[in-house]
């Protein structure tokens, strides 16, 4: 089986100039997890997702860098919760994106998309075709795609 006859054909993309505001209503709107981002010509330049967004809004300790000579600490959150949330709404969507991005070819066997989405630890991956985005496939798609003859 190949990617082509398991991806989802409609998928749900932000553009390299969108904050991330638009990420997060598409996340709510869709109830998705992630997205690819896409230049002006449908070629994927990045992906967000979910983890993304909790790294960025998420509490940060403060870390001590200690060596021979000197030793400091830098600062972990200066500023409150609700304000990085704000803040986070009006970047630009590559400033937290992934730039390198895992996709995978349009005639990709599933069982290598599988042993990709295992190792890599993700959730779904972008399916391209003569260098622009033509689908995705999550691991929910190989699971059901996988074993719905078997069942």
């Amino acid at each position: 089986m190949k990617a082509h006859e398991i991806m989802l054909t409609d998928v749900h993309k932000v553009k390299q100039s969108d904050t991330v505001r638009t990420v997060i209503e598409k996340f709510i709107e869709y109830r998705i997890s992630g997205l690819p981002v896409v230049n002006e010509r449908n070629e994927i330049v990045g992906f967000i997702s979910d983890g993304d967004i909790m790294s960025y809004i998420g509490k940060h300790e403060d870390r001590v860098l200690d060596n021979f000579y000197y030793s400091f600490v830098i600062k972990g959150d200066l500023e409150e919760f609700e304000d990085r949330e704000k803040r986070l709404l009006n970047l630009n969507v590559m400033e937290i994106a992934k730039k390198k991005v895992i996709k995978v070819s349009w005639n990709e066997d599933v069982e290598n998309i599988a042993a990709i989405l295992g190792k890599k630890h993700i959730k779904k991956v972008p399916v391209e075709r003569n260098g622009v985005l033509v689908g995705i496939i999550s691991r929910g798609d190989v699971i059901r795609s996988s074993f719905k003859a078997l069942l």
